[in-house]
């Protein structure tokens, strides 16, 4: 059997060839710089001094456990041709506190030599100039440090070369132990100020004691916590003793750890055998272990802090494994997010471990402090995926309200439409029994009387005709308040004068007319003024019928908002503290009706009723 290979296609190959040549110009083009590797070290640890030969990079913690002391590195430096222009000098890690000299020329000098537990410059990449005509063909290069102990001193090999050889080596250690740190930090501390203003502000009204989401807390204190570890890199002077410093740098690795677990846990309101009090319980004792262990590793027992730091990985491996299998089998998209990122974050610090702890190597860069970055967008998205659900809630309230707003402003308009009706029947029903009122009260009791005078046979029938005349007068009357405006008292009384002066003409009563052009009396309506009317003319008819009086005065003035009508005459009187009869009684109920002061004072030769409106 032959097998068959077709060439790929003419521009896949142009390209191919392109790149092979690109790769091998700009591979020819790379100049590499030189490395120191060997040296010749002098060591001094408490006074005694050992010279040995020395391979670079040089690691005091392996070396000298438990052990501070100096250094002195002597490397040799053969140049076949000496260039005529600055060159440059670039350690990955120097110090403690060093001293650089070539050719006993001071190239730059940081620290203290010689007070121990002191500043620290070991902890960013450190690049010197070497001036043109201080370089010779043979040329001696020392290095001056000062190692405390458990604090990764030591001297990495250095790179000798021209600017554009040793400034991108520079650049990118720069760029990852610098500059990235200090992006950390800045996104640490926000993301934790974040986080404490909603833990602050986002109080559950309707808990006892208004009680604060503890999510926020924990991831707050979890950003603090890895900025201080992490920006202590950043500062070669602390704010504080170094011991107590280097204490609480190893102390907040345990504070992220806890807090992290915890924030973990609450974001996705997880229960399993890790989580609650178990792991609280096992988190404060790691933490409570924490500072004997950090202070026995600054006092040379560097196995504590080893043995602290797996300790705390295997508490939270285990955590992981539950977490995430509970992700993985029944959990949501966020458990399953954070599931991922403790994931990343274990193997990155599995890494860190390893490399920093067991291999105790010199330079290079903790990854764990970018990838722990992931906690800090995961708050982002929680916090993002929050207010959007509280808004969703919102809305749905808002739509919710809206829709049973409108319900009830149509049971409402129901039942309003319900309730005009209603008051348009009682108002029918009212002024019917207002009409079957006043036909009692007026044409009834006159149309009464007439039937009694047939009756009783003695009364002729001039008399009869007058008390029906009297009816048709009293419905007259009925029928011209109703086309008066409401309150219009003195078209009211004008009325009743037009109306009734004829007969206290026949009855030789004399009417003196004493009423001023009032102003409507807003709050006298329709059956107000009805009720008004009926008061006057009761009170007019008992002159005519009862009092035998000659004379007949009807006032009416008003007070300011204040109207009085009186109405008095000079007749025979009455006893008004006797039993009231019917007619009186109706004058006190229609007072009561609207609301008027009703006051009636006779005796013999005068009777005065007097109604106030105010």
């Amino acid at each position: 059997m032959y097998m068959v290979f077709r060439m790929p296609p003419l521009w896949l190959r142009g390209w191919c060839c392109w790149l092979l040549l690109w790769l091998g110009v700009a591979g020819s083009a790379q100049a590499e710089p030189l490395q120191l590797t060997q040296a010749r070290a002098s060591i001094e640890i408490g006074g005694n001094v050992q010279s040995v030969d020395a391979t670079l990079p040089y690691v005091w913690d392996i070396w000298h456990k438990g052990a501070q002391g100096h250094a002195v590195f002597e490397m040799s430096l053969p140049l076949a041709d000496v260039p005529d222009e600055p060159v440059l000098l670039y350690f990955v890690r120097l110090g403690n506190a060093y001293e650089v000299r070539l050719n006993g020329n001071l190239l730059d000098r940081r620290g203290d030599l010689h007070q121990f537990d002191g500043d620290d410059f070991a902890q960013i990449p450190r690049i010197m100039s070497i001036p043109a005509g201080v370089l010779e063909h043979d040329n001696q290069l020392q290095v001056r440090i000062r190692a405390d102990h458990a604090r990764r001193a030591g001297v990495a090999a250095p790179w000798v070369g021209t600017r554009d050889e040793v400034m991108p080596l520079y650049d990118a250690e720069y760029l990852q132990r610098v500059t990235g740190t200090r992006v950390v930090v800045i996104v640490g501390l926000l993301m934790g100020s974040v986080a404490l203003a909603l833990w602050w502000t986002q109080v559950d009204p309707t808990s006892p004691g208004k009680r604060r989401e503890p999510l926020y807390l924990f991831a707050a204190v979890a950003e603090y916590a890895w900025s201080l570890r992490v920006g202590g890199t950043l500062l070669a002077s602390p704010p504080v003793p170094r011991f107590w410093w280097d204490i609480l740098s190893i102390e907040a690795i345990g504070v992220w750890v806890a807090a992290m677990l915890m924030f973990s846990a609450m974001a996705v309101d997880w229960r399993g055998r890790f989580s609650g009090p178990y792991l609280e319980r096992a988190l404060q004792a790691l933490l409570l272990s924490g500072i004997p262990c950090a202070v026995g590793a600054q006092w040379g027992s560097l196995w504590m802090l080893t043995a602290w730091y797996t300790s705390l990985g295997l508490v939270a491996l285990a955590f992981v494994v539950e977490y995430c299998w509970a992700a993985v089998r029944q959990g949501s998209a966020l458990h399953r997010w954070i599931a991922a990122t403790l994931i990343l974050n274990m193997c990155v610090g599995i890494r860190d471990w390893a490399v920093f702890r067991m291999q105790m190597t010199l330079g290079g860069n903790t990854l764990m402090r970018y990838s722990s970055l992931v906690f800090g967008f995961l708050l982002l998205y929680i916090v993002l995926r929050r207010f959007r659900e509280a808004n969703a809630q919102v809305f749905h309230l808002l739509s919710t309200m809206e829709a049973q707003v409108a319900s009830k402003e149509r049971a409402l308009q129901t039942s309003y439409a319900q309730l005009e009706l209603l008051a348009r029947e009682q108002e029918r029903v009212n002024e019917r029994t207002r009409i079957l009122r006043d036909l009692h009260d007026g044409v009834g009791a006159y149309i009464s009387t007439a039937i009694r005078q047939l009756q009783s046979g003695k009364s002729s029938n001039h008399e009869v005709l007058q008390t029906l005349r009297d009816s048709l007068e009293q419905i007259k009357l009925s029928i011209d308040v109703m086309h008066l405006p409401a309150g219009d008292v003195t078209g009211l009384l004008a009325n009743l004068r037009y109306r009734l002066e004829p007969k206290l003409s026949a009855a030789d009563i004399a009417l003196s007319w004493d009423v001023d052009q009032i102003e409507p009396v807003k709050r006298l309506d329709a059956a107000g003024m009805r009720h008004l009317q009926f008061m006057v003319f009761e009170a007019l008819s008992n002159v005519l019928q009862h009092a035998h009086a000659s004379q007949l005065r009807i006032v009416a003035k008003a007070h300011g908002h204040i109207v009085v009508i009186r109405i008095v005459d000079n007749g025979v009187g009455f006893e008004t503290a006797r039993p009231m009869r019917k007619g009186l009684l109706a004058l006190h109920e229609r007072a009561r009706a609207i609301h008027a002061a009703l006051a009636i004072h006779s005796r013999a030769g005068q009777t005065e009723v007097e109604i106030t409106l105010d």
